[in-house]
């Protein structure tokens, strides 16, 4: 494996006049595949991309509104939300990059924001506070979802969709059932944004062991919520030296499931994982368009429809990104003991977000 490069953003350099895609100081420098680098690769044809946030004026929505101003392949970046989003988007436009940034309030203007996008980021609803589970968020964020999902399916049916409001567990089977109603369901194109736990999981690794975060690459498999994260550490790139011991696997396991709460502990009450959460969107966003503009090899685990394990009907795992959102679901690695353990202890909870999702959606 060779680490790739998130290679189209400019830092807090000019982006005027750029030579190719290939940034000489990107932003995101963590993400991999495991093909060859980003920065090796051919300079794909940049074609026009709409980018929609929907809670843009939010915590985790300003900062991705800001990494998404600063990608090339953002050629308008539309920011909604209820409230409060107009001086989010007045302050990005004066951010010297091309992407043109256009604000839209209220459920009279979303129709608007939607028409002719073709990836749709949704971190819309409350954020954790301090003795909460994603569970607690269910009630008002599914309600968020479902709304903002029914829009999608009449504006935009044929955009890719990155969810991150939680519990996406049960948020993403929300939106496959608002979009199966409305006749526009592609398993393809609506994807769960796990890859906080990927950046999490490459990011306590490399501390562990003294590596180069830009090096590792740690797959995370199951869901989105406490045991449901399962990081598959014998599947570490590069190999892990000297091994973990069992003591270590487990320490390491269970911070990278509560790393969420790790941090709205820390805050004390003042937010929750807003920066990391928007620094992995972004990281997904970016991969989803190199997709769309056909670069090959794009690979990142996420969270879709899936029949890779039995007994779940949705599930992260490491897929191939293409033209059409998820070209490919990529087999899953021989399980360690350890591993396997997670994944069937994982089983339960799973399985009823994922029931819970379905019902929500169906209910009268």
């Amino acid at each position: 494996m060779h680490a790739a490069k998130l290679s189209t953003f400019q830092g807090l350099k000019a982006t005027g006049a750029v030579k190719s895609m290939r940034a000489e100081a990107p932003v995101l420098a963590a993400a991999r595949t495991n093909c060859v680098t980003r920065a090796a690769r051919r300079q794909a044809v940049i074609e026009a991309k709409k980018v929609a946030v929907l809670g843009a004026a939010g915590g985790i929505g300003q900062p991705l509104s800001l990494l998404l101003k600063m990608n090339r392949l953002v050629t308008e970046l539309s920011l909604y939300d209820i409230a409060n989003v107009a001086g989010v988007a007045a302050d990005l436009s004066h951010c010297n990059t091309p992407t043109q940034v256009k604000a839209y309030t209220g459920a009279e203007q979303l129709g608007a924001a939607l028409e002719g996008c073709e990836l749709v980021i949704i971190p819309a609803g409350v954020p954790r506070k301090p003795g909460m589970t994603r569970d607690d968020l269910f009630n008002i964020n599914a309600g968020i979802v479902k709304t903002l999902c029914e829009a999608v399916a009449q504006h935009c049916p044929n955009a890719v969709l990155n969810i991150i409001s939680n519990p996406v567990n049960s948020t993403v089977p929300i939106c496959a059932e608002v979009l199966k109603k409305a006749g526009v369901y592609d398993k393809r194109k609506v994807m769960g944004v796990t890859t906080l736990d990927v950046v999490r999981a490459n990011t306590f690794v490399a501390e562990a062991r003294g590596l180069d975060t830009r090096d590792v690459d740690v797959p995370v498999i199951g869901g989105h919520a406490g045991e449901t994260i399962l990081p598959l550490l014998s599947q570490a790139t590069p190999k892990v030296s000297p091994a973990f011991s069992p003591e270590e696997l487990e320490k390491l396991t269970v911070r990278i499931q509560n790393a969420g709460t790790e941090v709205v502990e820390a805050k004390a009450g003042a937010g929750s994982a807003t920066l990391s959460m928007a620094y992995a969107g972004a990281r997904m966003a970016e991969s989803v368009l190199l997709g769309l503009n056909g670069e090959p090899g794009v690979e990142e685990c996420t969270y879709v429809e899936s029949s890779l394990v039995p007994g779940f009907q949705y599930f992260a795992s490491k897929v191939r990104l293409g033209p059409n959102g998820v070209e490919e679901i990529l087999p899953l690695p021989a399980l360690s003991e350890f591993e396997q353990q997670g994944l069937e202890k994982m089983k339960e909870l799973l399985t009823k977000n994922i029931q819970a999702g379905v019902e929500f959606a169906n209910k009268a």
